[in-house]
């Protein structure tokens, strides 16, 4: 008996974990809830699931421009330095910002093994614009990082709803089967001002695809990449660069909607 292309994908999705690893985040929230940062801790519910997120507001304005902030693989939402960075500027800047706990693997899992979480991470941030619009946000952007980015990705190709603009900071792409880890097909469906961020020295995955993803976005008038200079994919040398570019970029985006 032979099998097609199609029930090979189905004995992939029925390989795939169902979900994360509920008890590393949980470890996370208690760590971040025991050490003094900006904003304050909020809890939002997915899928069933009660998840961290940290809201800080801007300053100087009435936190209608905000950003929905995503960290990288196995990170959490105090993540340093680039999604704290992210939390500290942004509000500098006139942007509320909604750093979210994304569901998770255990340590050492692979980009792979994250995919079956991609439908639970779409879920979170479905709660995360609710939770702002429901607070008065008015234009809402999303600034993902890493997985962070390809998890925002896959949501907004499918679902744009209440997001104005899409920054991705070293986004991995990768050759896997599943609609969730088809990235450059979600590329060349996303509408949104889309900013596509990486650094020299990136990731393989970040690094190799950079021509694929300026090609997949070519139809979108508002696309553009840009490459940091000297930094790798931890931006560890000059990372006030990477978030001026991020916080320029989205003024010239708001002002322009």
């Amino acid at each position: 008996m032979r099998f097609g292309p199609a029930f090979a994908i189905f004995c992939l999705a029925a390989a795939l974990p169902a979900v994360g690893d509920p008890r590393r985040e949980q470890d996370y929230a208690e760590q971040i809830q025991r050490q003094p940062a900006a904003g304050r801790a909020v809890w939002l519910q997915a899928e069933s699931r009660t998840f961290l997120g940290l809201y800080t507001d801007a300053e100087k304005t009435d936190n209608r421009d905000a950003a929905i902030v995503l960290h990288d693989m196995g990170g959490h939402p105090d993540q340093g330095p680039v999604v704290r960075g992210l939390r500290s500027s942004l509000p500098q800047h006139g942007w509320a910002v909604l750093a979210l706990q994304m569901p998770v693997r255990e340590a050492g899992a692979g980009l792979d093994e994250y995919f079956a979480l991609f439908d639970e991470a779409a879920a979170r941030i479905d709660a995360a614009v609710a939770y702002l619009q429901q607070g008065g946000a008015k234009r809402i952007a999303v600034v993902g990082y890493g997985v962070g980015a390809a998890m925002a990705l896959y949501r907004l190709s499918r679902k744009p709803d209440g997001v104005m603009a899409f920054a991705a900071i070293s986004m991995p792409v990768a050759d896997y089967p599943l609609p969730q880890g088809q990235s450059l097909e979600q590329i060349k469906r996303i509408g949104l001002p889309f900013l596509d961020v990486y650094a020299e020295f990136d990731l393989p995955a970040v690094l190799d695809s950079a021509w694929q993803r300026r090609m997949a976005g070519k139809d979108n008038p508002v696309y553009r990449q840009i490459r940091v200079d000297g930094e790798g994919h931890a931006y560890l040398q000059e990372h006030n660069l990477l978030l001026k570019r991020i916080y320029a970029w989205l003024a010239v985006t708001a002002n322009e909607k």
